[in-house]
């Protein structure tokens, strides 16, 4: 396999990779055992797209797969050059409202960057950005769990995420980190204009240097016993609040 070819797998990534990108689909391979509704709905999308595809028994798809739950569909992609390279080239480009940015410091498992993605995909995220180190990136079992949002929503990894965040402030980009310790709540909060919220690590939260960058430190009320919440459960009521606000008249 070429370093640009890529293995995803699982019904929801790869249908989305389709009506995506169908052209990057190279082939794919589904289990032979199957034949239920949801097999058959993908062979005619696959057919529909003109992408080659074989019956593999289940052994072959798990060493495609290796230790990951293929659900018996693992497809070959080509990995294509991202049109959006840098954060410049996001701030820069023609967006139709105020940047919208999630900044996540420092995420390592990637069931929770893929969550994340599919948050940001649905909230209307212009870009997800993260640390290159210390940090998961985009793998398949990223890809999985976004459902497509790791195809759609540009992923911007860098290498110093405080010069990354000084340039979104001196671009008019409002800083607002996530942080269970203050007062600010987040429903009182005026969450209008170019922003990028900014969440922590699954047991760190964010570091140090990162959260004195913000220029609002704000929190979720909690209601109950549960003191916090998982990152990508908290990206989505942050982001489903900005995007409440941002569609009032």
């Amino acid at each position: 396999m070429s370093k640009d070819n890529k293995i995803i797998y699982g019904f929801h990534s790869i249908t989305s990779h389709i009506r995506l990108d169908a052209s990057s689909v190279q082939e794919i391979y589904l289990d032979e055992m199957r034949n239920d509704g949801r097999v058959m709905d993908l062979i005619k999308l696959i057919k529909e797209n003109g992408i080659k595809y074989h019956l593999s028994n289940k052994g072959r798809l798990d060493g495609m797969a290796t230790k990951f739950k293929h659900q018996g569909v693992v497809a070959l992609i080509i990995e294509r050059k991202e049109k959006y390279q840098t954060i410049e080239d996001i701030i820069e480009s023609d967006l139709k409202e105020p940047p919208l940015i999630l900044i996540l410091d420092g995420i390592e498992d990637p069931h929770n960057l893929g969550a994340c993605f599919r948050v940001a995909d649905g909230m209307g995220v212009h870009a997800v950005v993260c640390p290159k180190d210390n940090a998961v990136g985009v793998n398949a079992t990223v890809r999985k769990v976004a459902c497509g949002g790791a195809e759609s929503v540009p992923f911007i990894a860098v290498t110093n995420l405080g010069r990354t965040i000084r340039y979104l402030k001196e671009n008019g980009v409002f800083i607002i980190g996530t942080d269970g310790e203050v007062k600010n709540n987040l429903f009182k909060s005026n969450l209008k204009g170019p922003i990028a919220i900014v969440l922590g690590s699954e047991g760190k939260g964010m570091r140090r240097l990162t959260k004195e960058l913000c220029d609002s430190l704000i929190s979720i009320p909690m209601m109950g016993q549960v003191e916090s919440l998982n990152v990508s459960v908290a990206s989505g009521i942050f982001l489903s609040e900005i995007r409440r606000q941002r569609d009032l008249p």
